[in-house]
């Protein structure tokens, strides 16, 4: 049945229009998290750049058991909306209407119930047909957005002159949407940031790091190749401190990125081989991210980029200068600043 619903999702993903939704970050090509961070931290920057007083307010929205609320009729009705066929939707109806369900632990099993609203957990067509279920629920003001990536929701306020009222009625908006859709607020895990300071995540990543690097030890103490201690500080370590790093190492400190630089040096000597510094990784993901966003139009921060001449003009260069004239699309100083500002996020100490 897996494979069906992998054949079933990749057609409606396939059949869905390109702009819709472009805040939506989930289950889209060349879209992560770090993407829709990104998007967010540079609404931000951009806001309180363009004025004195300009501040910004984020509410991070949970909703309680989000997949196990949604109504399948008011469900078929939007993807009917989007242009989605009328017997995938009746399928789609059918797949999520009656469905018997039951618990079973050890040898002991309840009751069958029989269950016609919700999407299964576990599914892999759930996050998808959550994504498209809340496909509408947009922005109603200019200085406010709603960035979502899956379940997860942020409203953003761009508050000048102290007057709030455009984001507490957007909120008050996104509550009646809810009701409106049969999802329920989780008012305890429904929180709003004051604090930008990226001291606590990088804290908790080099605890994180550290902890594991009693078992790079052990490694170590059994004699394993260098090879294999390199393997494992690669997936174990290094995947942990260069998590979405494109979007909070240019604002992190001077004392955080050496607290996480530390771990790094740890791990080379018990290695005894040189690793990647986490200032080159951060650049070179950085490049890698901004490639990928300039080649794809309908990426929500592509506008940001602008391509140069003397790369538009690659053609008619001689062999062995397109690498320099690639290396212009570049948010380090050659992209103008919209562009390093989406990437870099302020690249300096506080």
């Amino acid at each position: 049945m897996k494979c069906f619903e992998k054949l079933v999702r990749d057609f409606i993903t396939s059949s869905l229009p390109a702009s819709m939704d472009p805040l939506q970050f989930a289950y889209r090509h060349n879209r992560s998290t770090d993407d829709a961070i990104a998007h967010l931290l540079h609404t931000t920057l951009t806001h309180l750049d363009e004025g004195r007083g300009n501040y910004v307010k984020m509410l991070f929205v949970d909703n309680s058991s989000a997949f196990n609320t949604i109504i399948p009729s008011l469900l078929t009705t939007k993807l009917g909306d989007l242009g989605l066929h009328t017997s995938l939707c009746d399928w789609i109806s059918n797949f999520l209407t009656d469905r018997p369900q039951s618990v079973r632990v050890g040898n002991c099993a309840s009751s069958t119930l029989t269950l016609s609203t919700g999407a299964p957990q576990g599914c892999v067509l759930s996050p998808l047909l959550y994504s498209l279920y809340t496909y509408d629920c947009t922005a109603t003001s200019s200085s406010n957005i709603i960035v979502k990536f899956a379940d997860d929701t942020v409203v953003v306020g761009l508050i000048s002159d102290n007057d709030e009222r455009a984001y507490l009625e957007e909120i008050k908006h996104l509550e009646n949407w809810c009701q409106e859709n049969n999802l329920l607020l989780n008012i305890s895990k429904t929180k709003e940031l004051i604090d930008l300071s990226w001291s606590r995540h990088t804290s908790s990543l080099a605890k994180k790091a550290r902890q594991r690097l009693y078992h790079l030890r052990r490694l170590r103490d059994f004699r394993l190749p260098s090879k294999v201690l390199r393997n494992f500080y690669t997936c174990t370590i290094e995947s942990i401190l260069t998590g979405n790093i494109t979007v909070w190492f240019g604002n992190s400190t001077k004392q955080d990125r050496q607290a996480l630089q530390r771990v790094v040096r740890s791990a080379e000597r018990i290695t005894h081989s040189e690793l990647p510094d986490l200032q080159t990784t951060y650049y070179k993901r950085c490049q890698t991210k901004a490639r990928k966003i300039v080649k794809d139009p309908t990426h929500p921060n592509n506008r940001l980029f602008s391509l140069l001449r003397a790369f538009r003009e690659r053609k008619r260069l001689p062999d062995g200068q397109d690498r320099e004239a690639e290396e212009e699309l570049l948010p380090t100083g050659h992209s103008g600043p919209e562009s390093g500002k989406l990437i870099n996020c302020g690249d300096h100490h506080h």
